[in-house]
């Protein structure tokens, strides 16, 4: 599967996230060309959950660093986050 780019809210902005799936059945989550996490679904299929950092690999692809001089939101994963994401992902493999 290819990656794909969302949008989702964050605060009263909106942010864009690369998208790239993993074949190891959860799904990168790039902000500005560094990953800042990855998510998944849980063994039901039901909710979404953050993939612990430790299990992430990375590949070639650099890990997102904060930059607080730079114009950009400083986004962070959390579960309201992480169930955003979830649902947009959902929404981009449906159509």
């Amino acid at each position: 599967m290819e990656p794909f780019n969302i949008k989702v809210g964050f605060g009263e902005h909106e942010v864009t996230l690369t998208i790239l799936p993993a074949k190891e059945g959860y799904y990168l989550i790039l902000y500005f060309g560094g990953i800042i996490g990855a998510v998944k679904l849980d063994v039901d299929g039901e909710f979404w959950e953050q993939v612990p950092d430790g299990e992430i690999v990375p590949g070639d692809l650099p890990l997102y660093e904060p930059d607080l001089n730079a114009e950009r939101l400083n986004f962070v994963l959390c579960e309201h986050t992480v169930d955003s994401i979830g649902e947009e992902i959902m929404s981009a493999l449906r159509d």
